[in-house]
């Protein structure tokens, strides 16, 4: 069901991405599935870098935050077999490298949180923290950490 919906929106879901230090992508806990935090990456390279709202911009931001969902959605599908057994997106955090002055993360993030439910409707619903930040890993934009609930 959720596979065909991403059909009907045009999405593909690549291979699920591999962690990129000594962690892993995914921890389940009992009904819980905590993600760790993903950068905007295709094929293995970060399609944006640097601070938006300096190198890169709020649509280029938004962007960012739907290949960060599109992944996490990848990683599920790996980690579960199957999407129909995502009961609820419980939890997004969300970090937005920032230029001095830049308040637009909120809208950042909603790009991932539209996506979300737009694919599972009200499952897709969740709660959610924005933050500006300085400088994150491989100087990239934007880093997204989701909790899920599950089918056990």
């Amino acid at each position: 069901m959720i596979e065909e919906r991403l059909r009907d929106l045009g999405i593909e879901l690549p291979a699920a991405p591999k962690a990129l230090g000594s962690y892993v992508p995914w921890l389940k806990m009992d009904k819980l599935l905590f993600l760790s935090g993903l950068l905007p990456m295709i094929n293995g390279q970060l399609r944006y870098q640097g601070r938006v709202g300096e190198d890169v911009s709020l649509e280029q931001a938004m962007d960012a935050a739907r290949i960060i969902t599109i992944n996490a959605l990848s990683i599920l599908k790996d980690s579960l077999g199957s999407l129909d057994k995502v009961r609820q997106c419980v939890k997004l955090s969300g970090y937005v490298s920032s230029s001095e002055g830049f308040t637009e993360q909120p809208r950042v993030l909603n790009a991932a949180s539209d996506l979300l439910v737009g694919i599972f409707g009200n499952r897709g619903r969740h709660v959610r923290v924005a933050v500006g930040v300085s400088v994150l890993p491989l100087n990239s934009p934007l880093e997204i950490d989701f909790i899920f609930e599950v089918e056990e």
